[in-house]
């Protein structure tokens, strides 16, 4: 998955395609380990894709934070 099409995912979307990915993982580790895996580079892609959305997740967490400690509080 690219990264462009991943940013226009919302945060609910991205969550459960984090979720489906490591099962996807799992199962996939599970095939390497009983040899049954045609290509163990999928490994890698997969967790790189987990990577890039886990990290797209927490730069936008960061993001709220900051521009709710920059907004002036109404008192």
């Amino acid at each position: 998955m690219k990264m462009y099409e991943i940013k226009e995912l919302s945060d609910e979307e991205l969550k459960k395609r984090v979720k489906d990915e490591e099962e996807s993982l799992s199962h996939l580790r599970f095939r390497h380990a009983t040899t049954q895996l045609e290509s163990p580079a999928k490994l890698s892609t997969v967790r790189r894709d987990i990577a890039r959305m886990k990290t797209l997740l927490r730069q936008r967490e960061i993001r709220r934070l900051r521009e709710a400690k920059e907004k002036p509080e109404a008192t």
